[in-house]
């Protein structure tokens, strides 16, 4: 569809974007290609182009907008909400791939043999079930060390979004378990029989089932909705999503999306940089527009980032510019050890906080979660605040779950890993007997027989006895709550969960009073979904990280420091930017050298990092690692600086040893000497 000319005039909010962006905004027609390198204004030019087309007359429930989470999609369309004439964007169909999946599927699931009614497992509910069908077949898997749950998700998820051969991704990412390939398909099958018995569908269902609608006779009807299809961060669609895209774009001309190839850093997602590199010749008439000039770094910290990515070996070309003019060159620090390395750290944090920079506004990047282990001790005897993300999400979190599990029996009766993780929160009662009962109360049978819940309130159903008084109090909450009643508010559905869990918690779990306090956190989140299905698809669908995301940041001395996985904190932006640990071995990490590509997104890492800071950049290398070999005594390995700075890229960085301190003034050095003997003086006279 071609854009008509404007029926309103949005010349003033478009002003305020340069030519780059304005190109992509204001594209006529066909498929485009938008590269926006970090800190370009990605999200203002996808808002900008919303506006636009409602501008130009389309309708907004024409558009689609996909992302990666929903508080993108949130701020997009917050943002085009102001700049439109009409303020019409709240139709406009924005969020995830996985959400807009969902609710294509409630709509048009028939087609593709998908009951409307269907549940979303989260990621650990998969490696539940895939472990409850993995217990079933024990005399097979008890004589030799076999995948965990969570291996068998992360191995089944792969095979699915990768489109490829369960050989193929056991051989090139899970190898020590390449000769259980045919006890792993068996189990795949049956966990794929369990789902469908159980009206389940997992992740990777949505989007299996959304591309099977696209080849349905009912793909005409989901395409004939929109005439125009946006996504962002196209660098981090897997294969299915792309099928998708390309499904959609067999009727729908216009196709948005905005990427960057330098920032391609998810393959353990099933994502890969070629969906973005090929999208040119896939989408045949693509044009490319990128976006170069960058808001956020100053111009030092940009020329050492565009070296570290003019090294890859494929990429669509582009230069970062800063528009912020001066700034001073980033600092590459050299460490003694691990400890010294967390040392200094501290110290960089306390000097900028003394002067003006607050905690919030500084970052510490990592490859890998554990590698802040050392640093987090030293934060915590000098009483420096820290916030941590990459580490255990909330909804991770046992209790949560536990909650969780009771109101998806609730939602759906048949929901088999619900039901195997509520009835062992009866006392007495493990995997073996909660097995047991599930049978008895027919979880695994036929939608035509009587429902689970009404056999476990009104059927003869046999526990032990020190189950008793608990089994009593959970008939209690399935008979007030069930779905046959009057419906109950969801918050007050909680809320009587929240009564039946107290003494649970108090037996299963320490600290009962703080993860109650979680479980009150959920019902005022539950307080704003219409529905308990909806509250249960939104938060499986998009989950919060942590209860911060609940309830606010923490209120740490009104401040607190940020630790982040270098995964995490894309997206992300602060005043300075620490990154530790750049040696080879953990930049990039020796679990991801095996071959070239996983080399190259090491090295894209390293970029994401550097490019999330605005001001202040520090590259932290410790020359030895403390290692306690197995049979051996205590040893240290001696390391060496990431192989993405080399020479070429070492020369624009100031270089020093951990203990000095930083140059001023980009770099210069005149005088230092002098002013180091006169300071020594005088800290001799003070020690006197």
């Amino acid at each position: 569809m071609t854009v008509a000319a404007s029926r309103h005039s949005s010349a003033a909010p478009a002003a305020s974007l340069n030519e780059q962006q304005r190109a992509a905004v204001e594209h006529r027609s066909g498929p485009l290609l938008v590269i926006a390198g970090a800190g370009t204004g990605k999200t203002m030019t996808l808002a900008h182009r919303v506006a636009h087309l409602i501008d130009c007359g389309t309708p907004p429930e024409r558009i689609l907008l996909l992302t990666f989470s929903r508080r993108a999609a949130a701020e997009m369309l917050s943002r085009a909400q102001s700049l439109t004439r009409d303020g019409g964007t709240r139709r406009v169909w924005g969020g995830t791939f996985h959400a807009v999946a969902a609710h294509l599927l409630r709509l048009h699931g028939r087609a593709v043999g998908v009951q409307p009614d269907f549940t979303v497992l989260d990621r650990s509910d998969t490696a539940d079930l895939l472990n409850l069908v993995r217990s079933a077949l024990t005399e097979t898997y008890e004589r030799k060390r076999f995948a965990r749950k969570e291996t068998l998700a992360d191995i089944y998820s792969r095979t699915v979004n990768a489109g490829a051969p369960l050989r193929e991704v056991l051989q090139r990412c899970f190898p020590w378990c390449a000769a259980d390939r045919g006890a792993i398909a068996s189990i795949f099958t049956a966990y794929t029989q369990r789902k469908r018995a159980s009206n389940v569908l997992d992740f990777d269902d949505l989007l299996l089932f959304w591309r099977a609608l696209m080849a349905s006779p009912a793909a005409e009807r989901v395409a004939e909705r929109f005439d125009h299809v946006l996504v962002d961060e196209y660098q981090d669609v897997n294969a299915l999503q792309a099928a998708i895209l390309a499904g959609l774009h067999r009727t729908i001309a216009d196709v948005f999306v905005v990427g960057d190839d330098a920032q391609a850093i998810y393959s353990f997602r099933s994502a890969t940089v070629d969906h973005i590199l090929d999208f040119p010749r896939l989408f045949e008439g693509t044009r490319i527009v990128p976006l170069e000039q960058n808001y956020r770094s100053t111009s030092p910290l940009l020329a050492a980032s565009n070296a570290v990515i003019a090294l890859a070996r494929a990429r669509h070309e582009k230069t970062l510019v800063a528009v912020r003019p001066g700034g001073v060159r980033p600092q590459l620090i050299t460490c003694r050890d691990e400890l010294a390395q967390s040392d200094a750290v501290c110290d960089s944090v306390l000097r900028l906080r003394e002067q003006g920079i607050a905690l919030h506004r500084q970052a510490v990047l990592f490859r890998t979660s554990h590698h802040s282990d050392l640093l987090e001790i030293e934060l915590g005897r000098r009483n420096i605040p820290f916030v941590k993300y990459g580490g255990l999400k909330f909804l991770e979190a046992a209790h949560v779950k536990d909650v969780l599990a009771l109101l998806r029996v609730l939602d759906n009766p048949r929901d088999a890993v619900s039901w195997f993780r509520v009835l062992q929160l009866l006392e007495g009662v493990g995997p073996v007997h909660a097995s047991r009962l599930m049978t008895s109360i027919g979880v695994d049978g036929a939608a035509t027989t009587p429902s689970p819940l009404r056999a476990l309130v009104e059927g003869d159903v046999v526990v032990p006895d020190a189950a008793r008084p608990s089994m009593t109090a959970l008939r209690a909450l399935i008979d007030e709550l069930s779905v046959e009643r009057d419906p109950v508010p969801l918050a007050s559905q909680i809320e009587r969960i929240r009564r039946f869990c107290e003494p649970v918690f108090a037996r299963l779990y320490g600290n009962a009073e703080v993860r109650l306090r979680d479980v009150d956190q959920l019902a005022v989140l539950a307080a704003a979904s219409p529905s308990r299905t909806a509250f249960l698809t939104d938060i499986a669908l998009d989950p919060p990280g942590a209860t911060s995301d609940l309830a606010g940041p923490p209120l740490l001395d009104e401040d607190y420091l940020i630790l982040s996985t270098i995964h995490s904190a894309k997206g992300g932006e602060w005043d300075a930017v620490r990154i530790i640990h750049a040696a080879d071995g953990m930049i990039p990490s020796d679990m991801a050298t095996g071959d070239a590509a996983s080399i190259e997104e090491e090295r894209r890492l390293l970029y994401v990092a550097m490019t999330r800071a605005r001001d202040v950049l520090e590259v932290y290398f410790p020359l030895r690692y403390h290692r306690r070999p197995r049979g051996a005594g205590d040893a240290h390995a001696y390391s060496q600086l990431t192989r993405f700075i080399p020479d070429g890229v070492l020369g624009l960085f100031d270089e020093r040893v951990a203990g000095d301190q930083p140059l001023s003034g980009g770099g210069s050095d005149a005088g230092a000497g002098g002013t180091a003997a006169v300071d020594d003086a005088l800290r001799e006279l003070w020690a006197g």
